[in-house]
């Protein structure tokens, strides 16, 4: 089966109008949700969801997955955990609803002031998305850790919960791009997916390349502009992935950093470029 195209269109666009417009300038009918004028779609009260869900059945858009906050860069390990479950209980039956199998989450970020122990943070790690997995698996739907903020920043933090927790409610949406920003290196993120691979359910697609200052940090770029999406797309190709292509550029908008998209435009002109880029790239590995 072909990969299937999807993405984060609150990178484009604020409005849900604005984003499944977007969609169909490039041709796709899938969204990833996150923000819809500027509210986290897992905050939406049980109206605004009723609005948003119609709107998107009438225009005949999937929702593939939920960009979620549970254990994201704004809430540490020390954060009320009450929060991420009142969360996962309030968004799983909307998910279901609609046929939505991925909840994005992370795994909690040591806070800088007072962290606690490696130790001592890994077991509170486990702890809570061991109990968060027991719900999604009753609640039928799949915690997908991003290898982004938390104890699963890196490889070998993400295997560890995953042997710890050891449920079928946890598996991996991997982000082609963080690890290369984070690290400043293409091979950190390379490094992280071979790792990974077999708990790869979901793929989110971002990318880098040294900046051209002269400094060592990585900036996002376009999928050609980075040679590991190439070698990540082939692999997957040749290991029989057949999910989601889910484009989060972070081009014009970077949503953790507070960095929402503008009204000028240039935000959809440059994800609907992404868009095209990337298909580009995929028609030439899978000919």
């Amino acid at each position: 089966m072909p990969f299937q195209y999807t993405g984060f269109a609150d990178e484009a666009e604020k409005t849900l109008d604005g984003q499944i417009s977007t969609l169909k300038e490039c041709g796709w009918s899938a969204i990833e949700l996150r923000l819809l004028d500027g509210k986290n779609v897992v905050d939406l009260t049980d109206e605004e969801w009723a609005s948003a869900r119609g709107k998107l059945q009438e225009e005949g858009i999937a929702i593939v997955g939920f960009g979620g906050q549970i254990g994201n860069w704004a809430r540490p390990i020390t954060n009320d955990f009450q929060v991420d479950i009142d969360e996962l209980k309030r968004v799983a039956p909307r998910m279901r609803e609609c046929g939505t199998k991925y909840l994005r989450i992370m795994s909690y970020p040591n806070p800088e002031d007072n962290p606690l122990s490696k130790e001592d943070w890994k077991a509170e790690v486990v702890r809570r998305i061991r109990e968060l997995a027991t719900i999604a698996e009753g609640e039928g739907v799949i915690l997908a850790h991003e290898n982004c903020s938390g104890y699963g920043w890196n490889a070998e933090g993400y295997l560890e919960i995953a042997e710890a927790v050891d449920s079928p409610a946890l598996r991996l949406v991997f982000d082609t791009g963080n690890n290369s920003l984070h690290e400043n290196s293409t091979e950190a993120t390379w490094n992280y997916y071979k790792a990974t691979r077999d708990h790869i359910d979901h793929v989110h697609i971002k990318c880098a390349k040294p900046n051209p200052d002269g400094t060592d940090e990585h900036i996002t770029c376009h999928v050609d502009e980075d040679p590991v999406q190439r070698r990540i797309i082939e692999d997957l190709e040749n290991t029989g992935y057949d999910g989601w292509l889910s484009i989060e550029p972070h081009l014009k908008a970077a949503i953790h950093a507070g960095q929402e998209v503008d009204d000028s435009g240039e935000g959809r002109v440059v994800w609907v470029e992404f868009a095209k880029r990337l298909e580009k790239l995929v028609g030439e590995v899978t000919g």
